[in-house]
């Protein structure tokens, strides 16, 4: 597949899903679009996305608001894709640290199995 000329990066899921319910489809259909941008290539940051280097390099976490809930999907631009580590509710300001370390760990066992 070549991205770069005009083909979207596939979305590689290690982890969770956006469906309705839980996610309102208000909120599904944000969290669609965002992904949809990324796997054009279009860069998004905040208020829609924040670099999480406490997981990696190229790791960011999409913010996608919902009536009574934070969503939140980690996720990675690799060169030939988009790799989803984790979909999660965040319900304070600091990502749980057994999120971190889940992703972490995700991401490397993918690097390893796609060598």
């Amino acid at each position: 597949m070549d991205w770069m000329n005009g083909d979207d990066k596939p979305l590689v899921w290690l982890e969770g899903e956006i469906k309705t319910p839980p996610f309102t489809l208000e909120a599904r259909i944000e969290a669609g679009t965002l992904l949809r941008r990324l796997q054009r290539g279009e860069s998004i940051g905040l208020p829609h996305s924040r670099p999480m280097r406490s997981i990696g390099r190229r790791c960011h976490e999409l913010r996608i608001p919902d009536e009574n809930v934070s969503w939140r999907i980690v996720y990675r631009i690799d060169s030939d894709a988009i790799v989803i580590g984790e979909v999660f509710t965040k319900k304070s300001g600091k990502t749980p640290n057994k999120v971190i370390d889940t992703c972490k760990r995700r991401y490397k066992r993918y690097d390893e199995a796609t060598k």
